[in-house]
């Protein structure tokens, strides 16, 4: 079945840096575009970054853009988020989505909490 795993998650201090993985697998990994989502509480959950089927094109919310990249590794059927100088504000659940045409898929979530 299809299944999407983060992890990389933990509480870190701001100005700090994680590196979150998607480990994907029950389906073509290759043929789907992959995204990183957040969702922190009282919010809307909101595309953090997203990477095309073969890696080349990506795009970022305008909240992360020159802190965090994506990227995809389609032999490790795995995507993963580069998170630096992490503010309080990143706080949140990080989820991995999968799409492709009307298929979408979601992993459970991983926290990522940014306090001193």
């Amino acid at each position: 079945q299809v299944q999407l795993v983060e992890s990389g998650g933990g509480l870190v201090q701001p100005g700090g840096s994680l590196r979150l993985s998607c480990a994907a697998s029950g389906f073509t990994f290759s043929y789907y575009s992959m995204g990183w989502y957040r969702q922190a509480p009282g919010k809307e959950r909101e595309l953090v970054a997203s990477i095309t089927s073969a890696g080349i094109n990506r795009s970022y919310a305008d909240s992360v853009k020159g802190r965090f990249t994506i990227s995809r590794d389609n032999a490790k059927t795995t995507v993963y988020l580069q998170m630096d100088s992490l503010k309080p504000e990143d706080t949140a659940v990080y989820l991995c989505n999968a799409r492709r045409l009307q298929y979408t898929y979601w992993g459970q979530g991983t926290q990522v909490t940014v306090s001193s």
